[in-house]
């Protein structure tokens, strides 16, 4: 059993073994530019405008290598390999964003099945993961949220709808990979919740397939969570975040004038998420979860959970999220003390992903200390290698 007190968050050598010393200055540069507003406000614009000029190259050699894994499944293998070599999974994401055409959902759908057959095979992709409005038109989804009255075009439009959406959690089932179903803004998600909960209930019978994900920065969220554990006759996955989407929905929030799902405050959001790690905990017999967070005490805090509970860090029912390129001090010194770590592994055509680029360089940003952080623990490691000082 591993002694959670020995993980040491600062270990720079061991973050950050698997990346040169020309790919750190590369990134320490890039995360130097999230501190200027007026680049991430004009970034997607220079993006495309730089696509469109034959300069793909550009965007794929920064940015898009530092959070991407490839265009392709087959171009992030060599992602998949560098992780696996640390113990580290991954979990393909196919980050197509902003698409709302059927023949485009159709296409998402395959690419999602892909995933999911990539996973059945390699024990390295432990998950597979999906976006509801990657297959369903997010009005939609609303008007079904809000229980409006559907016309007779948009009631055979769900039903195609729904039935991607079972044919992705049901290839999950045949094929026993487990599938995270993502969390997305608070007037979509009780229709996405409806049809996860659906999901968990059909396919959840023996063990976790099927992932609810839950942003704990809603302060609804861990009633939530109880009422589904205590209420629902099957295993329950869920991956816990604090969310994603909190400014656009504080101003819409403001701007229709309804009560804001957000927490009043961080110390509640940390709370809140913090309740929830130990109340799945609390019910691991019942309970799979993925701690999906970049923050230090939460993590900290579940393998304490674990030690006092006496689960092993190697407990396949408890694992460990961030996403690629942020937070390696995290995620690989879990990982080398033994604990189950997964990364997100963003995946799609350049042009399709800049959506997903532009909105993970503001979020990031927006995050307090979080790129501060991320900067300092390069700048260490880079200063470390340079004097050949060992890190303890």
């Amino acid at each position: 059993m591993s002694n959670p007190e020995t993980l040491n968050f600062g270990n720079s050598a061991i973050a950050f073994k698997h990346q040169s010393t020309r790919s750190l200055k590369k990134a320490l540069l890039l995360f130097k530019s999230f501190d200027f507003p007026f680049l991430l406000k004009i970034g997607p614009f220079l993006a495309r405008t730089a696509v469109a000029l034959g300069m793909k190259s550009i965007i794929k050699n920064t940015i898009f290598a530092q959070f991407c894994g490839g265009e392709t499944i087959e171009e992030s293998a060599t992602a998949i390999s560098h992780l696996s070599e640390s113990h580290i999974g991954t979990i393909l994401d196919y980050s197509v964003e902003g698409e709302e055409t059927e023949t485009v959902f159709e296409h998402t759908c395959a690419e999602i099945l892909k995933t999911i057959e990539v996973a059945s095979k390699d024990i390295r992709v432990p998950f597979s993961v999906f976006k509801t409005t990657g297959i369903i038109r997010i009005a939609l989804l609303e008007k079904v949220s809000a229980n409006a009255n559907l016309t007779d075009a948009e009631n055979a439009e769900w039903q195609r709808s729904r039935q991607r959406f079972e044919q992705i959690c049901k290839s999950a089932y045949d094929h026993q990979v487990k599938l995270f179903i993502d969390a997305e803004e608070s007037w979509i998600q009780p229709a996405i919740d409806a049809l996860t909960e659906e999901m968990m209930a059909r396919f959840n019978g023996k063990s976790a397939i099927v992932y609810n994900t839950l942003q704990m920065y809603r302060h609804d969220r861990l009633a939530y969570l109880k009422k589904q554990v205590e209420s629902g006759n099957y295993f329950h996955g869920f991956k816990l975040v604090r969310g994603a989407y909190m400014e656009k929905e504080r101003e819409r929030a403001m701007e229709m004038n309804y009560p804001s799902p957000i927490q009043p405050d961080k110390v509640s959001c940390d709370r809140d998420y913090d309740l929830a790690l130990a109340f799945c905990v609390e019910h691991i017999e019942k309970v799979s979860i993925c701690a999906g967070t970049h923050n230090e005490e939460s993590s900290l805090y579940l393998t304490r959970l674990m030690a006092q509970k006496g689960i092993a860090p190697s407990d396949p029912r408890i694992y460990f999220s961030q996403l690629l390129g942020m937070s390696d001090h995290i995620s690989f010194n879990l990982s080398d003390t033994g604990y189950n770590v997964a990364k997100y592994v963003p995946y799609g055509p350049v042009t399709a992903v800049i959506p997903y680029l532009t909105r993970r360089a503001r979020e990031n940003s927006s995050v307090a200390g979080q790129m501060g952080r991320e900067r300092r623990l390069i700048e260490t490691e880079i200063k470390r290698r340079k004097s050949g000082i060992s890190v303890d």
